[in-house]
């Protein structure tokens, strides 16, 4: 079997020092699969997890890390129709993306505009596609996904958008992007639930987006308008509440769902990313300095070379926008 290189972890699990670049086989695309040769991938909190040991693949899924990615397409597997070798394109995968090459299926890729760098096309596939589905399938009309998610919501006609962050340089810079958030707290010295009811006449949101889980959870359900909705995409602080007054759920009609994009159907992503709505919004995509009313911010490109230099900076939450990385 042909080999490749990627980034490995030494025992198959570790700190940041066990990551490097070294050699491993090189996959074989098979039916409906695309072989992409990778120039540029980004990072998702889960790779951390993944790093560690807490965040198993899909089943069926490459063991490298990495989930998003922009590259040419290499080599065909049996029946591709939609992709021919040369073409530019970024896409979804459920592993592998920290490599040279990549297996994909046929739909979880998109053309690679031409007005998009291959790093600003590398940052867009998870956190768009997921602030997509969490604002527009489920919610019925800092992070990366936080920002994509502001800037949808306010394109789409929201009238106000709260965001928190834990640094004044973050909350500054959230209002000051176009479409940007209209309101922003600082978690660690503000109740936002508080600030949420000022902005809102009392009423409360109709929708919160959580990556925070146990430590936001009361505030989480005061800040919500009768009818509102919490999705849950992550829960960083703990994922077990010591006490919940249901009450309040009932009383305001509140629906809570949890939410997950990798561990989806391969069926249930392709139909996603072919959706209209998804491409109307990518098509409005540009890059920070593009002039359109979405774009994809870049915090700090590393080579490859230096990806223990990456996760630690993501590790550290330092980031404002994605952290990418280049394969050289």
């Amino acid at each position: 079997m042909s080999k490749m290189r990627a980034v490995l972890i030494k025992d198959g699990q570790g700190p940041i020092e066990n990551l490097y670049v070294g050699e491993t086989d090189k996959p074989v695309p098979t039916k409906g699969q695309v072989l992409v040769k990778i120039v540029a991938f980004g990072l998702n909190g889960m790779d951390l997890l993944q790093r560690e040991g807490n965040y198993p693949e899909p089943a069926g899924s490459s063991s490298i890390l990495g989930v998003e990615f922009a590259g040419r397409v290499a080599e065909l597997g049996e029946g591709v129709t939609r992709w021919a070798v040369g073409d530019e394109v970024f896409g979804l995968a459920g592993g592998g993306a920290y490599a040279e090459f990549l297996n994909c299926d046929e739909g979880l890729l998109l053309k690679k505009p031409g007005h998009l760098s291959w790093v600003e096309a590398a940052s867009i596939p998870e956190n768009y596609i997921t602030a997509y589905q969490t604002l527009v399938k489920y919610g019925e009309g800092a992070s990366g996904v936080g920002i994509a998610a502001i800037q949808i919501a306010r394109e789409s006609g929201a009238a106000t958008v709260t965001a928190t962050a834990s640094t004044t340089e973050k909350l500054n810079w959230l209002r000051s992007i176009p479409n940007g958030a209209t309101h922003t707290v600082n978690y660690k010295t503000e109740d936002f639930a508080a600030e949420v009811g000022k902005t809102t006449n009392g009423k409360g949101v109709d929708m919160v987006i959580d990556f925070v889980g146990q430590s936001h959870w009361a505030k989480n359900i005061k800040s919500l308008a009768t009818d509102g909705r919490m999705i849950i995409l992550a829960t960083l602080s703990g994922n077990v509440v010591p006490s919940v007054n249901i009450g309040e759920i009932l009383y305001k009609r509140l629906r809570i769902q949890g939410s997950t994009l990798r561990s989806r159907s391969l069926q249930y992503q392709t139909e996603l990313i072919a959706s209209s709505g998804f491409r109307d919004i990518i098509d409005k995509v540009t890059g920070a300095n593009g002039g359109g009313p979405i774009r994809t911010y870049i915090h700090k490109v590393y080579p490859w070379t230096e990806i223990q230099s990456a996760h630690h900076e993501m590790t550290a939450s330092n980031n404002i926008g994605k952290i990418i990385v280049e394969v050289q």
